[in-house]
Parts: C-alpha cells; sequence; structure tokens
C-alpha cells in the first residue's frame, strides 16, 4: 500500500484542511492569502494528475488508491466549491448542483460494479479541469477588469458537469442491459478499462 502513487493522494487529503485554513484566513479579501490558498488548491489538483500516471505506469494501482483517491478529489472539489458558495463567490445552486452530480456519479458505480467498471471518459477528465480551471479563478484575487470572465468558466463547467453525468447514466444502463439479458455473473459481465477513476 505504501508507494510513491497512495503517497501523493494522502498528501492531497492532508491538503484539504490547510486549504479551509487559508481561504478562511484570507476571508476571500485579503490577496495575500487567497494566492496561497489558491497555489494550495492547483497543487493538490496537481497531484491527482501525477499520481494516475504514476499508479498506471509503474503499475501501482492499490485497492487503497481505487478507495482513496476519489475521495480525495471530491473532498477537494468539494469543499473548494462549499467555501466559495459561503462567501457569495458562487451561487449555491451551482454547488449543489455539482455535488450532486459527483455523488451520483460514486453512486452509479457502485450500482454497476458487479458487472464491470465504468472508466473515466475524456469527457469526465474534461469536466474536471474546467472545474479545477473555474476555482482557480474564483479563488486568485482577479483583476476588476477581468472578474466578468469567472462567470463564463463557471458557465461551462456546469454544462459540461451536467452533460457528462448524463452520459454515465446511459453507460451505466448500456452496461446492465446485457448482463442481465444474458442472465451471466459478475464474472462473466463485461468491463471497461481506462486510465484515471475521476470523471
Amino acid at each position: 500500500m505504501v508507494n510513491a502513487a497512495n503517497a501523493l493522494t494522502a498528501l492531497r487529503l492532508a491538503l484539504v484542511p490547510v486549504f479551509i485554513g487559508l481561504v478562511v484566513a484570507s476571508d476571500m479579501v485579503h490577496p495575500g492569502w487567497r494566492v496561497a490558498a489558491c497555489l494550495t488548491f492547483a497543487f493538490a489538483s496537481m497531484t491527482d494528475l501525477v499520481d494516475g500516471w504514476i499508479a498506471r505506469r509503474y503499475a501501482l494501482v492499490t485497492s487503497f488508491g481505487k478507495v482513496a483517491d476519489p475521495i480525495a478529489d471530491k473532498a477537494l472539489t468539494g469543499t473548494a466549491l462549499v467555501l466559495l458558495s459561503w462567501y457569495d463567490r458562487i451561487p449555491w445552486w451551482i454547488t449543489v448542483l455539482i455535488l450532486a452530480r459527483e455523488f451520483g456519479v460514486t453512486l452509479i458505480r457502485f450500482w454497476v460494479i458487479r458487472y464491470g467498471v465504468i472508466a473515466a471518459s475524456r469527457g469526465g477528465k474534461a469536466k474536471t479541469a474546467v472545474q479545477i480551471l473555474a476555482i482557480v479563478w474564483y479563488l486568485w484575487p482577479v483583476p476588476a477588469g477581468l472578474v466578468g470572465v469567472g462567470p463564463w468558466i463557471l458557465a461551462v463547467a456546469v454544462v459540461v458537469t451536467v452533460l457528462t453525468g448524463l452520459d454515465y447514466v446511459v453507460r451505466a444502463l448500456r452496461l446492465r442491459r446485457p448482463v442481465r439479458a444474458a442472465g451471466v455473473g459478475a464474472s462473466d459481465a463485461r468491463t471497461e478499462h481506462a486510465g484515471g477513476s475521476s470523471g
């Protein structure tokens, strides 16, 4: 269980309370603390890309990593969204919508786990990237003249989040349908394979 990929996942989890402390200290007003919070979030997000690559490249995929990696991702992103809504940077309905999608996809994964694995799609990876971009934008003390760009980035994040969520529902139904029709068990189920657990 102790390897570089899992160490980065654990680091990402450990950075969540640090990130919270920096955001609270900034009160979303003090530029210095906001920059520190933004950089902490960006660094923690980058560890998600690195630990996934290391795990696949060096065959370090473990049961701990499969469970902890998505938990760390959702803890970091979810915390950032809640804090941004708490400080009136983004509307609460957007935070609720995104978090509902994330937890919904997690439930879908467990729903079909007997029949196969729904791998992270390109759309899911794009969703993660645009969510991170939106969060970074709202955390950074952006000059007044560029503030209007944020809502457009956030709008793209919401659209991609919803569309990829619907895609996961369709893929889950397709995964279950042929297995149920043939009456086969989990050992004969069709499994999709791809890199990454975030989607």
